[in-house]
């Protein structure tokens, strides 16, 4: 991802604490993932409201984040992260990586995102299986996990390595909290013998194995309720209806939060600006996920395209991190060896 350099103000105006510092230009520094995206535009207004300029370093994915940030935690390179979800917070707050804030915007998340004082939620998704619609035509789509084990749908599915993809990682959380810690062995020795592939992150699977997303010969993959949108905003030729559908039975929810790292005003008054309309109705046709913010509006495409899971499954974020490695270790001796 480029670079976000914002044009820098003469001088800083804190609208978050109402007072004006004189002197040199203030600059924030966000540290984030590699798939972060925001406009220039919603930067450029953040920088208008308070002079101060926001330059985003990269890294890549939640858990180098989080490692990356724990070890230069004495010495941080960024003011805010953003990027760390509900698999990785744990380990975030354990490091005590974050300094709390409670923003006013708050007001407007529900109250199932916020899952610690030290972070504040920013979007969430939904893991969830996709299908091709046209394969399922003349035959039963999926409508459940169970379904994948039947051997109707043997040889159909694509997931994800849960040590190297977030969705992998997130479907692998799912069958755990649908079948618990006695069943959820047996459920994936069911998908393997019914032919389960496994791809190494979310790009191999979507596109090289997934019909619907003109893959080989998979029409069914491990992606996001906010695929189907996709397929439309993307497509080369005018669509009435996604090309694809979401099975909303087995979903994983996933929240993404910013914290923190360098308290100051500047730091304060972001953190309730990505929670503002402006950058809240930005997230979803850049990051491809939905605003926390409940005011927020969506794109029109989301509205017509997307079924949003109404009980997507969830795991106390301690509890993923006590057993997080454990997990994707025996699945790993179960699946691969």
């Amino acid at each position: 991802m480029k670079l976000i350099l914002v044009a820098l103000a003469l001088s800083l105006v804190s609208t978050a604490c109402g007072t004006e510092t004189a002197g040199e230009p203030t600059e924030l520094i966000l540290v984030t993932h590699a798939s972060f995206a925001i406009s220039d535009e919603t930067l450029a207004a953040f920088t208008a409201n308070t002079g101060v300029t926001v330059s985003i370093l990269t890294s890549q994915d939640a858990g180098f984040l989080v490692n990356q940030a724990i070890l230069t935690k004495d010495n941080p390179t960024a003011d805010v992260l953003f990027g760390v979800d509900n698999t990785f917070l744990s380990r975030a707050v354990e490091a005590e990586l974050f300094v709390a804030y409670e923003s006013p915007q708050l007001a407007f998340v529900p109250d199932s995102l916020e899952l610690d004082p030290r972070v504040t939620p920013i979007s969430f998704g939904d893991v969830c299986l996709n299908y091709d619609k046209m394969a399922f035509e003349s035959s039963r789509a999926p409508a459940t996990l169970d379904d994948l084990i039947d051997p109707a749908f043997s040889g159909q599915l694509v997931v994800e390595h849960p040590a190297t993809s977030s969705p992998g990682l997130a479907f692998l959380m799912a069958t755990i909290a649908e079948y618990g810690e006695d069943g959820w062995q047996d459920y994936w020795r069911g998908l393997i013998a019914n032919d389960v592939e496994i791809a190494p992150d979310w790009s191999a699977a979507y596109y090289g194995s997934f019909t619907g997303g003109g893959g080989a010969d998979k029409p069914i993959v491990v992606s996001y309720a906010s695929s189907p949108p996709a397929g439309v905003i993307f497509s080369e030729v005018p669509l009435d209806e996604a090309p694809t559908a979401t099975v909303t039975e087995g979903c994983f929810r996933q929240i993404e939060f910013a914290g923190i790292l360098v308290d100051s005003d500047a730091a304060r008054a972001f953190i309730d600006f990505m929670l503002s309309k402006t950058f809240q109705e930005d997230i979803p046709l850049n990051m491809f996920v939905f605003p926390a913010n409940q005011d927020a509006a969506l794109p029109q495409e989301f509205i017509d395209h997307t079924e949003i899971p109404t009980d997507p499954a969830t795991l106390d974020p301690a509890t993923i991190e006590a057993n997080r490695e454990r997990w994707i270790e025996e699945w790993t001796q179960l699946v691969l060896n």
